[in-house]
């Protein structure tokens, strides 16, 4: 049995700053069940061109509200409650309210190493290779 506080993944080094916010990674690949779990801290009023080309991922909101917006165009609100799935490896924009940063569960399968992060000044889609 694994059992992690978020002081624990800290002092394993697994706080880390993705871009646009920070990721606690409470599992990552090296502990052997094949995904990985981390507390998702986006910034209030940021926006964040993502793609994941080897993952999938679903998230849930725990606080905070804003919107994923996919390629078509299509805009899903997020709220607390609310979770989505980029079942297909979708292009997509989070997009956060003003006012207070999102806070999501998010998981992602096959597993992270850990370290990985985003560029958001870079022109178009980041996403973990």
């Amino acid at each position: 049995m694994i059992v992690r506080t978020l002081q624990n993944v800290e002092a394993l080094g697994r706080k880390v700053d993705w871009g646009n916010g920070t990721s606690h990674r409470y599992l990552v690949a090296g502990d052997g069940l094949g995904f990985t779990i981390c507390r998702t801290v986006c910034r209030a009023g940021l926006s964040t061109e993502l793609e994941y080309r080897k993952h999938l991922e679903a998230c849930v909101c725990i606080s905070g509200t804003g919107w994923v917006t996919v390629a078509d165009g299509t805009r899903h609100r997020i709220e607390p409650g609310t979770m989505y799935a980029l079942d297909q490896h979708d292009q997509h924009v989070l997009t956060v309210d003003g006012g207070a940063d999102l806070l999501l569960v998010s998981v992602f399968s096959p597993a992270l190493r850990g370290d990985e992060t985003h560029d958001p000044t870079r022109p178009g889609a980041s996403g973990y290779e």
